[in-house]
């Protein structure tokens, strides 16, 4: 309904000031919808987490709360922000390059070595080796702080559909995104003195807008999810990376590791 003022308004109002009452209503329907989308990135967020603690009550695994028992720190190298159209298939990483690239060595008894930074294409390099090789590799044996997600998680597919084993040996390291790819294993061995550890994952390139940073993040995290749960590993195990920030590693215990079915023996 029509105010005495408003009405008294309209009879006096110049045209400069119905433009800017006109402006005036612009903006605040433009904060309204600022609002609306961020209501709307928080109960994403909100609706992620109920969704993964589900996922561990269901499971029967632990919510990982602040870690009991230190975690080592690795010196992290910020990577140079690039500009790059928004696809989903941008390559993400989950550990700085650190060290040499990706080394492969056949040892005795048809064991592979992978040492080394798990660089971009490296999964082509391996599928390779592994074509070149034949019958004669049985086991891989994984020592690298981690790199690229997509070829981590490629490789693993290729030792799984090879019906490979995968080691860590004592001493030797399986870090970031090494994991995914000892997941493929199709039975997985971590010796005493070994080191499995994750953390959270990174985007290499810049974000264009916090939108496209939250749901660059959640399409990773339910292709982990979906690549653990294919591999016989419980998914739940990931919540520990979600928990711990990208300079961190999470060292998962033996207890955990056979918990979470990322060993089929220790």
């Amino acid at each position: 309904m029509q105010t005495i003022e408003d009405t008294q308004a309209g009879q006096t109002d110049s045209p400069a000031r119905r433009d800017n009452r006109q402006r005036f209503r612009w903006r605040g329907d433009a904060t309204l919808i600022e609002a609306a989308l961020v209501g709307a990135l928080i109960g994403a967020t909100v609706v992620l987490g109920m969704s993964l603690r589900d996922l561990v009550d269901r499971r029967g695994g632990l919510w990982p709360s602040e870690p009991t028992r230190p975690v080592a720190e690795i010196p992290v190298e910020k990577p140079a922000e690039q500009r790059r159209p928004s696809t989903a298939s941008r390559p993400l990483r989950l550990v700085p390059g650190s060290g040499h690239a990706m080394k492969l060595s056949l040892e005795q008894g048809g064991k592979l070595i992978v040492s080394g930074t798990i660089e971009q294409g490296a999964a082509g390099r391996f599928r390779d080796e592994l074509e070149t090789r034949g019958r004669t590799i049985g086991t891989i044996v994984l020592d690298s702080p981690g790199g690229s997600l997509g070829d981590a998680m490629a490789m693993a597919r290729l030792i799984r559909d090879r019906g490979l084993a995968t080691q860590v040996k004592a001493g030797g390291t399986c870090a970031s995104s090494c994991p995914l790819v000892l997941a493929g294993g199709v039975k997985r061995t971590v010796e005493v003195g070994a080191s499995v550890s994750i953390h959270q994952f990174y985007a290499t390139h810049a974000q264009e807008t916090p939108a496209q940073a939250m749901a660059d993040a959640q399409l990773v995290t339910a292709r982990i999810s979906r690549h653990l749960s294919t591999m016989g590993v419980d998914p739940a195990l990931w919540l520990h990376a979600l928990d711990t920030p990208p300079q961190r590693l999470y060292r998962l215990t033996g207890e955990e590791l056979q918990a979470y079915r990322l060993t089929t023996r220790l």
